[in-house]
């Protein structure tokens, strides 16, 4: 298991888009029919130097086989503005073995700077965003139904203490199979360097319900096998949802 896996996760958690004042949502990480792993993310509204935000929790953690060959215990944490959906404050908590990072940035839009806790003031470019606000930023300005195949969006983005871009393509529509029975799914995927974890550059894939706009599946195709994250709850406000 590497940190890789949970900042795709992470992404793939934060592309729901349902407005509510809690939601919950669960994922089992499965290597073919072995369970490796789980993931969290908690949505909150909440108030930010006196304005309306939202705050995103993303916990990823190893469980069982997994767990015991390479322990991870990583937490991703955002506070965005209500009304633009860019990042105000940004926390990111890795514990990996015995590897640790932490670091928490300040985002000031109106003066295109950041105040990283690691590296001090920066300038940055317009429309920042982090790690987790990227994917809330992109379903939020753009309109899914009317992009056409392999249509792409590009926005600067800040990561690991590094200024850098992500760029988000959408491949089509694709109807699959779940637990659930079959749903209609748009799929998007992450334009990324296939680098050591990846078997090609299109190895990742977000399947996100037409309906109700949540992820329902994700899927790794790795250099060293298949890892597929599988709903496992989704509730708001305490409710358990059903999706289609």
């Amino acid at each position: 298991m590497k940190e890789s896996i949970i900042i795709f996760l992470s992404i793939f958690l934060a592309l729901q888009t349902v407005s509510a004042k809690k939601e919950n949502i669960r994922f089992n990480l499965k290597f073919g029919f072995i369970k490796g792993g789980e993931a969290e993310m908690i949505i909150t509204d909440t108030v930010f130097n006196g304005k309306p935000a939202i705050h995103y929790f993303v916990k990823g953690k190893t469980t069982g086989l997994a767990n015991k060959l390479y322990e991870v215990n990583d937490v991703y944490e955002t506070t965005v503005d209500a009304e633009t959906h860019l990042p105000l404050k940004a926390i990111r908590n890795i514990k990996e073995q015995k590897y640790r990072w932490y670091n928490e940035t300040f985002f000031y839009h109106n003066i295109d700077s950041l105040n990283s806790q690691k590296s001090g003031w920066r300038e940055m470019p317009e429309n920042m965003v982090d790690l987790i606000s990227s994917f809330f930023y992109f379903v939020n300005k753009n309109s899914i139904e009317e992009m056409t195949t392999n249509a792409q969006v590009t926005v600067a983005s800040f990561h690991a203490d590094k200024i850098d871009t992500v760029s988000i393509k959408y491949i089509g529509t694709e109807r699959i199979e779940t637990d659930l029975g079959k749903i209609n799914s748009y799929v998007l995927t992450p334009v990324v360097d296939k680098g050591k974890l990846l078997k090609r550059s299109d190895g990742l894939k977000f399947y996100i319900s037409k309906e109700k706009k949540i992820p329902i599946l994700l899927e790794f195709d790795m250099k060293v096998g298949s890892l597929r994250a599988v709903l496992k709850s989704y509730k708001i406000d305490g409710v358990e949802q059903v999706t289609k």
